[in-house]
């Protein structure tokens, strides 16, 4: 262990990683420095973070806006895939990891340090994604992961701990939710959540609101796409990290973007969640509005293919891979044409493209109507279904 001499820890903060600053120095004997990553978490959980750092043993502190990357970089791309974790978990927590890594991997460089250092438990999703990712880009750098060394196994034991050293800590011992934010989502475990037969309560949410207390009118919001990125809410062009904040803005009052799931962890449990991501919920159905206009069948089966495999690969934690790399490279070329304009209606907690319109429509009324027209001879359609359904044919007539 001596041969530790300076350890980046990704901290929060919070209970875990202010226990694991004094933590570190006494079991490795080496130099603390904590990396805090701005992702939007807001300016109530970043207040104060480097005075606890330094008040915990920390020698430095380094605190790194990575809001506007996070979106560019690893939202965007990942919402042209079209990648649904499970058909229902928009992936918030996933696609911050990875920046997060990167970012502590680069301040380890810049400080010379030899090991990095993070609050995950042993029993979750998040200790994998930073340790693959650490992998891929620091494999010289030692990773120590305190939850699965020592022995303090509760909050009460974490919180005798600070105060045996005297240092201080605004965790109670009755803390009842885990909770992951960033400009995405806000996620919540633990409490009753803990029993999927358990209905949550108002005091799990923190964002939305509940479709009962939404406004009882709806509301229009109109999202302009351009290849496969939103770049303007309501006319005003912004940056993707301030499209994001101005749709959680608009969302959350009518309850948009919530979830309750059971989800499969890549550890190999079941955990049941609650996630709020108001403003991701309007883009995802934009986008998939546009789908629908310019994207053949085909096409949009192959995308289903890809969003799938993207939605596992991020939740794994494998961003910094080659099949990252290769799938993005798809999902890219058929975003070449999902340009368009969405107009959609928030209400109750739920969210509709009500219309529709891209430069690049497969979609032609002259085809599509159930009137009179010159451009569809109807007789067509029985030779191509008999060819179609040529094979069902012959398997029918062989066991005749």
């Amino acid at each position: 262990m001596s041969s530790i001499k300076k350890v980046v820890l990704a901290y929060s903060g919070g209970l875990d990683t202010s226990a694991i600053v004094p933590w570190l120095k006494e079991n490795y004997g080496c130099e603390v420095i904590a990396f805090v990553a701005d992702v939007g978490q807001g300016a109530e959980e970043l207040e104060g973070v480097e005075a606890k750092a330094i008040a915990s043993g920390a020698s430095e502190c380094y605190v790194v806006d990575l809001k506007d990357e996070m979106v560019s970089d690893y939202i965007y791309p990942t919402l042209k895939t079209g990648s649904i974790y499970e058909g229902t978990y928009l992936l918030g927590t996933s696609m911050a990891r990875p920046i997060i890594a990167k970012a502590q991997v680069e301040i380890a460089r810049k400080v010379g340090a030899d090991a990095l250092s993070h609050g995950c438990t042993g029993k979750g999703n998040d200790q994998v994604r930073f340790e693959s990712c650490f992998a891929a880009l620091a494999p010289d750098l030692k990773v120590i992961a305190p939850w699965r060394e020592w022995d303090l196994s509760s909050r009460e034991s974490l919180l005798d701990y600070l105060a045996e050293r005297d240092i201080p800590c605004s965790a109670s011992a009755t803390k009842i939710y885990s909770r992951d934010a960033n400009a995405w989502h806000i996620s919540h475990e633990g409490g009753e959540l803990e029993d999927p037969w358990c209905q949550p309560t108002e005091q799990v949410w923190t964002w939305t609101n509940s479709p009962e207390q939404a406004p009882d009118k709806s509301e229009l919001v109109t999202l302009k796409v351009v290849e496969g990125e939103v770049v303007a809410v309501n006319g005003v062009e912004l940056k993707p990290y301030d499209c994001l904040v101005k749709l959680n803005d608009i969302a959350s009052p009518h309850g948009v973007g919530r979830v309750d799931i059971v989800e499969n962890r890549l550890v190999g449990m079941k955990s049941r969640g609650c996630y709020e991501t108001p403003g991701g919920t309007v883009i995802m159905a934009a986008l998939q509005a546009i789908d629908e206009l310019v994207l053949d069948k085909a096409s949009r089966k192959w995308k289903e293919v890809l969003g799938g495999e993207f939605s596992h690969l991020v939740y794994d934690g494998r961003w910094f891979t080659p099949l990252k790399d290769s799938i993005l490279a798809g999902a890219e070329a058929l975003s070449k044409v999902a340009t368009g304009e969405v107009v959609l209606k928030l209400y109750k907690g739920q969210v509709t493209a009500v219309q529709k319109q891209s430069p690049n429509s497969l979609y032609s009324e002259a085809f599509a109507t159930f009137g009179e027209d010159d451009v569809y001879d109807q007789s067509h359609a029985e030779g191509f279904i008999r060819l179609f359904s040529l094979s069902s044919r012959i398997s029918a007539l062989a066991k005749k």
